[in-house]
């Protein structure tokens, strides 16, 4: 599989990477598949795993920790912290490296970053930054990262304010016209030489008709890496074929992509870009 720059961090990751939130029982994942699937996409060159705590109440990072035991040197792990205070995020931080079995983590993410009145509150004295620094400054995690899937406008000023090494952003077909992570935050990114990993790439499974376009949409961006959540050995097979086979989107090939999907961009098939999850009309920027 193809290996990318990983912004200005030195790192190299692989064109797919792998989104842990669906190994759980929710999304009728037994363990035992979450140990095979996990490891099996390590054998096929798959380095870079995102999770949370928030996933599952945990069961996410646990059943990475358990595939993980004989492998962490080999991998790349990034989770995050949902809460917006030092203290909260440093209780979240212990948890997650007990669950992972771990003593550090390669990233560690604001999570899901919406407004700006959420940022004021994570560069605060007693913030949620507050944390990451001084979980980096021990060692617990050596890179600090910041996630959004509603406003890119967000995360512009997040990155203006301070120098993350990565951002994981809503990049799917659909997300292109829509609040564009693309348009908006991924150009001031790559100027400041961030790690930009990609994520709902299938709108909640609203683009699986068009599977192999969608992906390859979302691989063909200026990007490092993008993360596909992966449930079953054969959504596994499914990512791995279409990424080892890449080959960019021509213009025309995108063209004719958008004009079988745009009749999807609706608030409903894109929920975390809704005035209120599931809402009928768009999210209103804060001013």
């Amino acid at each position: 599989m193809i290996q990318q720059p990983f912004g200005r961090t030195g790192w190299q990751v692989p064109l797919l990477s792998f989104g842990a939130q669906r190994i759980v029982d929710e999304h009728h994942c037994t363990e035992e598949a979450a140990i095979d699937i996990v490891n099996t996409a390590i054998d096929r060159g798959i380095t870079y795993f995102d999770t949370a705590p928030s996933y599952s109440d945990g069961q996410s990072e646990y059943r990475l920790g358990l595939a993980l035991q004989d492998r962490r040197q080999q991998v790349k792990i990034a989770t995050k912290t949902h809460d917006r205070t030092r203290d909260g995020s440093w209780r979240l931080l212990e948890a997650s490296l007990q669950r992972l079995q771990t003593d550090y983590v390669d990233e560690w993410r604001l999570h899901n970053m919406v407004t700006f009145e959420e940022l004021d509150r994570c560069f605060a004295e007693d913030g949620a930054v507050k944390a990451l620094l001084e979980a980096q400054e021990q060692g617990l995690v050596k890179k600090l990262s910041i996630s959004g899937h509603t406003n890119p406008q967000v995360l512009v000023e997040a990155i203006r304010r301070f120098d993350f090494d990565s951002a994981l952003i809503a990049l799917s077909a659909l997300d292109h016209h829509i609040y564009s992570f693309a348009h908006e935050f991924v150009p001031l990114a790559r100027e400041k030489g961030m790690g930009i990993i990609g994520m709902k790439v299938m709108a909640l499974g609203k683009l699986g008709n068009w599977y192999e376009q969608a992906l390859r949409y979302t691989l063909s961006l200026p990007i490092s890496t993008s993360i596909v959540g992966m449930e079953s050995m054969e959504q596994l097979e499914k990512n791995l074929a279409i990424a080892e086979n890449f080959k960019p989107m021509t213009e025309q090939e995108l063209l004719e992509f958008w004009k079988e999907i745009m009749h999807l961009a609706t608030p409903q098939t894109l929920p975390w870009k809704a005035a209120s999850w599931g809402g009928d009309s768009w999210y209103q920027r804060a001013l």
